[in-house]
Formats: C-alpha cells, sequence, structure tokens
C-alpha cells in the first residue's frame, strides 16, 4: 500500500524563522527536494554498480513506487525545520534500503509480482536477486558518504546501519513464527514492529539527527516510529485478503505462510481452527488452491478477525499520542499521528459476503 495520500494533505509545514535564517542559498521547495533525490537515487546506483548487476538494480528501480519514503523523509525534516537539501541523502539512503528489503522479501516470500512487474527474482533468477538485495543494501551507506561531511555523516551512517540490522532480525523473526508456533497477537505485532517499523524509523531519527537532537532523543523519536510499523502492517494484511496489492492475487499471505494480524486475532477467537489453519500455512504454495484461501478469508470475516486486528493496530500504536517527547521533537509526533490515522483510516475490510 502507499503512504501518497497523506504525504500530499501535508504539504505546508512551515519551516521555523532560525533554520530559514541558516540558508545562504534559496532554499529548495519540497517537489525540488524530491526530484533531486530521485535523480540521486539512480546516480548512486550509476557511481557504485556496474556490468550486469547495474541493469538488473536499474531495472527494478525503475517500477518506482510513489518514492513516499523520499517524500517521507524530505517532510520529516521540513517537520524539524531542516533544509531539504540537506536531508536529500536521508531520502535517498531511505528509498534504497527500501528497495533492497523488496528484492530480498519477493525471493523469501516466492512473490512474482511487483509493481505489476516480474519481481527481480522471478526474471533474473534467485542469485541474481540475491546481489542485488546486497548491493543495494550497501548503497545507502555510499549515498551519505558521497554528500554528507563530519559529524553528521558518522550519526547517519550509524542509524542506517542499527535499523537495517533490525529490520533484518524482524524478517526473520516474521518467518520463524510458523516454525516456531508463535500465532499470538503479541509475536505478530513485534516481528511487524521489526520488520517493517525500523524502516519507518529511519526518515524520523534521521531528521532528528540532522536537526541536532541529543542522540538519546532521536532514538527514542525512531523508537516511537516503529509503532507505524504495526499500523501500517496489519492494514497492508488486510489489503492482501481483501483488496489488491498489484500480487497478482488475493490471499499470498495464506499461500506464503505468514502468520499476519488476521490469522492471530482469528486463533484467538477461534482457538479450535489452530489446527486446520496451521496445516493450510504449512502447504506448499503451489498447493494452497485458491479455493481454500476464499474460504479462510470468509471465515475470518465471520469471526471478527479483520475488524479486531485493525482496532488493535489502532489502540496499540495509539502509544505515539501518548508518548513525551522533547518540544523541538514534537513535530515528529505529529507527522507520526498524521500517518498513522491515514494509514489506518485506508485499511480495507471485508464485505458482508
Amino acid at each position: 500500500m502507499t503512504l501518497a495520500p497523506w504525504i500530499e494533505r501535508n504539504q505546508r509545514a512551515s519551516v521555523p524563522a532560525r533554520s530559514r535564517r541558516r540558508l545562504q542559498i534559496a532554499p529548495w521547495s519540497l517537489e525540488e527536494a524530491t526530484e533531486r533525490a530521485v535523480e540521486e537515487v539512480s546516480a548512486v546506483t550509476a557511481r557504485h554498480v556496474h556490468g550486469t548487476l547495474g541493469a538488473i538494480v536499474r531495472e527494478h528501480l525503475a517500477t518506482g513506487g510513489k518514492r513516499t519514503r523520499i517524500l517521507l523523509a524530505l517532510r520529516c525534516a521540513q517537520a524539524v525545520g531542516v533544509p531539504l537539501r540537506d536531508a536529500v541523502p536521508l531520502a535517498v539512503a531511505a528509498e534504497l534500503l527500501h528497495n533492497a528489503t523488496l528484492i530480498h522479501d519477493d525471493l523469501q516470500d516466492g512473490d512474482a509480482v511487483r509493481r505489476g512487474a516480474p519481481t527481480v527474482w522471478a526474471r533474473h533468477g534467485v542469485a541474481q536477486a540475491i546481489n542485488a538485495g546486497d548491493v543495494l543494501l550497501m548503497l545507502p551507506f555510499l549515498a551519505i558518504a558521497d554528500s554528507v561531511d563530519g559529524a553528521a555523516r558518522a550519526s547517519l551512517t550509524a542509524m542506517v546501519a542499527r535499523r537495517a540490522a533490525a529490520t533484518a532480525c524482524g524478517q526473520s523473526d516474521e518467518l520463524s513464527l510458523l516454525a516456531e508456533g508463535r500465532l499470538d497477537w503479541a509475536s505478530y505485532a513485534g516481528a511487524a514492529r521489526g520488520k517493517t517499523g525500523q524502516i519507518f524509523a529511519i526518515p524520523f531519527e534521521g531528521a532528528a539527527l540532522l536537526a541536532g537532537a541529543l542522540p538519546a532523543d532521536a532514538v527514542a523519536v525512531g523508537d516511537l516510529a516503529t509503532w507505524l510499523g504495526l499500523a501500517y502492517q496489519t492494514a497492508d494484511d488486510l489489503l492482501d485478503l481483501y483488496g489488491d496489492k498489484g500480487r497478482g492475487e488475493a490471499g499470498n499471505d495464506l499461500r506464503e505462510g505468514k502468520v499476519s494480524a488476521v490469522v492471530a486475532t482469528h486463533l484467538e477467537r477461534a482457538p479450535d481452527d489452530r489446527a486446520a489453519l496451521l496445516e493450510l500455512l504449512r502447504l506448499p504454495r503451489e498447493e494452497t488452491s485458491a479455493a481454500a484461501v476464499a474460504a479462510w478469508s470468509r471465515r475470518f470475516f465471520a469471526s471478527g478477525a479483520a475488524e479486531e486486528a485493525l482496532a488493535r493496530a489502532h489502540s496499540e500504536s495509539a502509544r505515539i499520542d501518548a508518548t513525551p517527547l522533547p518540544e523541538a521533537l514534537r513535530p515528529l509526533r505529529a507527522a507520526m499521528s498524521h500517518l498513522r490515522a491515514d494509514v489506518l483510516g485506508r485499511a480495507v475490510l471485508p464485505e458482508v459476503r
């Protein structure tokens, strides 16, 4: 699902006068900064990735999406008065890391379609998909090294590395839920905050660092943003079952054996279904029929699991509004609150069937 509607509705953040006075050159508009960041994503790739792998990476990046991680990083910078030109490397790093995780996710999940096009592994094979994802994991650090000087370079590099490592841990945790029989909501939520939430943390924590926040305060902002991961992942799980994610067919999470938000809430409501649902989730993807996916989707609706999952995501991510932050960083919390409301407000719930 895309974050673009929230970003488009929040184009008018004011930049404090003290930040404007620091600029000795004309400030960029959001549109100019976005364009520069998109150009720099391509430029970093061209500078550091060559030959066949360069062509594969460029092909993947050309599928594009809406570049919402770029926009999110720039909007976070605006919220705390960081000049947009100074935030472009952060935006580029966030976009490149996000794309690295997509390539590896598609490979691990067996998804052959993303953004309406064949995924990297489906088009070029598993080995080249691993190479493409690996090199994209390195490019965020090169984007920062190429464009940021001094203490900001060190702090942004360390932050991206820490959040990227936590993302990989979250992905591993999600993949282990089924194998370890952890089909409960708490385990699901922890994995979602790890896998998805850490990518959300980067624009918020990075903006705080660029604004001169104390390291501990910047980390606190990033940790708070991980609750957006729970909100986003829950909405994404609902979209997979009851909407259209551009992955070719509905219910791919069930085919992949994923312990989704709906699976976790359904089993708490209908624990007697555990054995049957585990049997489905453990089937090879190619043996999971469309009829079985449809039947379980209806069963989840009948139990109220979809509505319950959304309600829990609302309730638990509401701590974004309740957690104290230093005054200078409160605009970032306001941005989180707006994004949380938009993501959850656009969640797709099943119709009566």
